[in-house]
């Protein structure tokens, strides 16, 4: 089964996952509808909607994945945030007030991976 394409909403959810600077760091393991699906009604709809500015859209994606201890996705938005312009003191609050309702042990493991993406991206900006 095949996703049905809207071009206008694949156009912006790339737009967005270039802002996020997440192009070159896509899973080259999707599928073609999930990948497509994933542009266009995440990115291209959501991402894009009234009402949030993307960089509360970000915190409000960290908060989800802190809590839900998604490390591979953490590492992407990490990434996106820092794209975004968010400080590294902004997303450490994140953590600290998750730890609060979502636990300690999931707030540890998002420390150790904003430390990892921080020092990558670090290099990465040296080269």
């Amino acid at each position: 089964m095949s996703y049905d394409i809207d071009e206008e909403k694949m156009a912006a959810g790339a737009a967005i996952v270039e802002k996020l600077g997440l192009l070159s760091k896509a899973n080259p393991s999707l599928g073609d509808d999930l990948r497509a699906h994933t542009l266009q009604a995440l990115f291209g709809t959501i991402w894009t909607r009234d009402g949030l500015e993307l960089q509360q859209r970000s915190l409000i994606t960290l908060t989800t994945l802190i809590a839900l201890n998604r490390e591979h996705e953490l590492v992407l938005h990490f990434r996106g945030a820092r794209n975004l312009g968010i400080d590294r003191a902004t997303i450490e609050e994140v953590i600290l007030h998750v730890a609060h309702y979502a636990g300690w042990p999931v707030a540890i493991t998002a420390s150790g991976v904003l430390d990892t993406v921080w020092k990558e991206m670090d290099e990465e900006m040296t080269q």
